[in-house]
């Protein structure tokens, strides 16, 4: 058996802890946000062109100025791990807890707004806007600093190629190819189901706790923090 506190069993569970993450905090940014995107913000322009032909708000600006601020996120956090790599400097903690501190920012924004009842009114949007904030240094984060990881906020690539092999196993092959795709498949299947289990737990726990419970997602990233951190690493 695997010994839980070894850096694979620690590694292994960054991943699905990333992706839970994600799922709810999108969820509940869903939920709160009238529709709001805060991971895949590509789909807010979805939402946008169906606002227009039913004739409703639905928070229009937050969603226009989603991909903006998500590109200046996922910018900043780039320009940052560069300059820190140049500095031969740890880049994982920083990064994981601006995506608190961002969070904490979302947190405590909706907090002083409330009520949320107002898809365009400047609290509603601000907050929307710092969670996609934070999604967009996790985007960033999973290119930059876990490039060994599936990608954890967006599920559609991990679906696809889950799919891809398994269909490859049934119909057979080398044993190499069967050996790569039980691999991509082992590493892939966990980010989903954890994503699906975020999203779950973040509709249930909204409703029952509202915005505070964005704290569990914070939670999350800073037992990553201690997860994916070398033994003796400075932070």
């Amino acid at each position: 058996m695997t010994d839980p506190s070894s850096p694979i069993a620690r590694a292994s569970a960054v991943a699905p802890l990333l992706s839970f993450v994600a799922g709810y905090v999108d969820t509940v940014g869903f939920i709160a946000l009238f529709g709001l995107f805060t991971a895949h913000v590509t789909g807010n322009f979805v939402l946008i062109g169906a606002s227009f032909v039913h004739g409703a708000d639905g928070g229009v600006i937050a969603k226009l100025l989603a991909l903006p601020v998500f590109i200046v996120a996922v910018a900043l956090t780039t320009a940052f791990v560069r300059h820190r790599e140049r500095r031969q400097r740890p880049t994982l903690s920083p990064v994981l807890w601006a995506q608190i501190a961002l969070l904490g920012g979302f947190v405590g924004v909706a907090l002083l707004a409330a009520p949320l009842d107002a898809a365009n009114a400047p609290g509603a949007v601000f907050a929307g806007l710092l969670g996609v904030a934070a999604m967009g240094v996790q985007n960033a984060a999973s290119r930059l600093v876990f490039t060994s990881l599936s990608p954890t906020t967006v599920m559609t690539g991990n679906v696809t190629q889950v799919v891809i092999d398994s269909v490859d196993l049934l119909r057979g092959g080398s044993t190499d190819s069967r050996a790569s795709s039980r691999a991509r498949i082992g590493k892939m299947w966990p980010p989903v189901l954890a994503f699906a289990i975020g999203a779950a737990a973040g509709a249930v726990i909204y409703g029952r706790l509202g915005i505070t419970g964005l704290l569990l997602p914070m939670l999350a990233l800073a037992l990553v923090s201690r997860l994916a951190r070398p033994a003796g690493a400075a932070p």
